[in-house]
């Protein structure tokens, strides 16, 4: 009796991670710039349902900024306008986000949400939702930190192999991050985006000077290192506690000898396997919070924010392109003897969540997920040499400031800075970017250390943040990958004490 024929089951196509997280990102910007173009502008006049005290109320929004405008009962005229490149020609002030809006005066903050364009509303509705998917990595990010570096210095079973791989990573990272921030000064010497047209204003170029001695930036970020309670540090997060009282505690342990050490081991491999099962669950959701995270961005600020500081913007996108597309890629081809392209296409999905969240820290357990699983990279390596760049290693974070920071100078002072100030930039730079945290805007909670360095107010950075959101996205990708450039190469630099790494076959890129 014959049986009868068998039909072979049809699956759907189911995409490689790394083209999800693309595609979320594409769909978001597509429908947040369609929502910014035709529904960010809008006149809404208002006399119902005001708040108590105020007789009438007119919201003027678009897509670059919004003035808000209400006549209290008493007949006083109150006036804001919020723009991120906001000039005090509103009478009654100018702040530069909703945010600051609501601390200055609640009654216009009020006011300003009832009137709520539908791109501002789907946007922030957007950005919450796509802060729930960081909240998640956020959740993981330091107690995977911890066990990932117990487990990765204990497996390395000695001092000295914790002292070659430490010797090992911060060369690389002293090196790449210092490339880093030359490639930025040639560039915005070349640009000089600040003297674009800029009229010259403030102080002469003399009259720069040093406001913040290194030596004492230097030991801040040394005394970042021991947390007076851990238990503090683990809550904030400080990252670069955790991590020195992380190393320290599982140097100790070896030292106290194999019975502890190997406990130790043990307890930290299984928090740490139970930890990636949950990042890899959360990982999953990568694509829809990429999508709206790109969503909120774009239908927000849209594409006109850029006309005004579109040489700054070239001088960034250009140090930081010749940074990961020509500076790393040489690194990881020469020291690592690998494949740029197909390493970078290992690493696409940390990338992309990298550039669309602009948290560093965030991404990490995503990163460490590709290096070790797509990358071919060993887990001991990954897992010592990925928190520690997470928090010290920021090449696009110092770039970034180093452009910034002169920028702002040459606007402010109407010529460039001298040699002797730029290597003062360089240098604060490079400490500062140390204990730059990985979380987004932190360049520029950093950039008020360099610009004290130089005789310069902090505020004179407000004039940026029209643009630092993106630009931020675009610095903390270019961090992300030198992080898991360094993987491989500190990988290769130890052919000495074990295997050798190749480049990952074409099935696991595909993960």
């Amino acid at each position: 009796m014959n049986s009868p024929p068998k039909h072979r089951s049809i699956n759907p196509i189911r995409w490689a991670l790394h083209w999800q997280i693309l595609l979320g990102m594409i769909a978001g910007s597509t429908i947040g710039l369609a929502l910014n173009f035709a529904a960010s502008t809008r006149v809404s006049e208002m006399r119902d349902g005001l708040p108590s005290g105020v007789m009438e109320a007119v919201v003027d929004e678009s897509s670059e900024r919004t003035v808000v405008q209400y006549t209290r009962d008493d007949g006083e005229v109150i006036r804001y306008v919020v723009a991120s490149l906001a000039g005090d020609d509103a009478g009654g002030g100018s702040v530069r986000s909703f945010e600051d809006l609501a601390e200055r005066d609640a009654t216009a903050a009020v006011i300003a949400d009832s009137a709520a364009t539908p791109a501002r509303r789907i946007g922030a509705a957007a950005k919450r939702l796509g802060d729930l998917f960081l909240r998640m990595l956020k959740m993981v990010a330091v107690p995977l930190i911890i066990a990932s570096l117990l487990t990765g210095i204990l497996n390395l079973g000695t001092g000295a192999g914790v002292g070659r791989m430490f010797r090992r990573t911060v060369l690389y990272y002293l090196t790449t991050s210092m490339m880093a921030i030359t490639t930025g000064l040639v560039v915005v010497n070349i640009v000089r985006p600040g003297l674009g047209g800029a009229a010259a204003g403030g102080a002469g170029a003399g009259e720069v000077h040093a406001a913040k001695p290194l030596g004492t930036v230097l030991f801040e970020q040394v005394e970042a290192m021991i947390p007076a309670n851990v238990a503090a540090a683990v809550v904030e997060p400080n990252f670069l506690s955790i991590i020195a009282f992380t190393i320290l505690f599982a140097v100790f342990a070896l030292r106290c000898g194999e019975a502890v050490a190997s406990k130790v081991a043990a307890a930290s491999s299984v928090v740490l396997e139970v930890l990636m099962r949950m990042t890899m669950a959360i990982i999953h959701l990568a694509p829809l919070g990429v999508f709206f995270l790109m969503l909120a961005v774009t239908a927000t600020q849209g594409p006109g924010v850029f006309v005004a500081l579109s040489w700054y913007v070239l001088a960034v996108a250009a140090a930081l392109a010749i940074h990961a597309f020509i500076t790393l890629p040489i690194i990881l081809r020469l020291v690592a003897k690998r494949s740029p392209t197909g390493y970078a296409a290992a690493m696409s999905p940390a990338l992309l969540t990298a550039f669309s969240s602009a948290s560093s820290n965030g991404t990490l357990p995503l990163t460490m997920t590709a290096v070790s699983e797509r990358a071919g990279v060993s887990n001991r390596t990954g897992s010592f040499v990925l928190p520690l760049g997470a928090t010290i290693n920021m090449d696009g974070t110092a770039l970034y400031e180093v452009v910034a920071v002169l920028f702002i100078a040459q606007m402010h002072f109407g010529v460039n800075l001298p040699l002797s100030a730029q290597i003062i930039v360089a240098l604060t730079a490079l400490l500062a970017s140390v204990g730059a945290a990985g979380i987004p805007h932190a360049g520029l909670v950093m950039m008020a250390i360099i610009l004290q360095a130089v005789g310069l107010p902090a505020e004179l950075q407000g004039v940026i943040l029209a643009v630092d959101r993106v630009l931020d996205m675009g610095r903390t990708a270019v961090n992300v990958w030198s992080d898991s450039c360094g993987c491989a190469v500190v990988e290769r630099l130890g052919l000495g004490d074990d295997a050798a790494v190749t480049d990952p076959p074409a099935a696991a890129a595909a993960v």
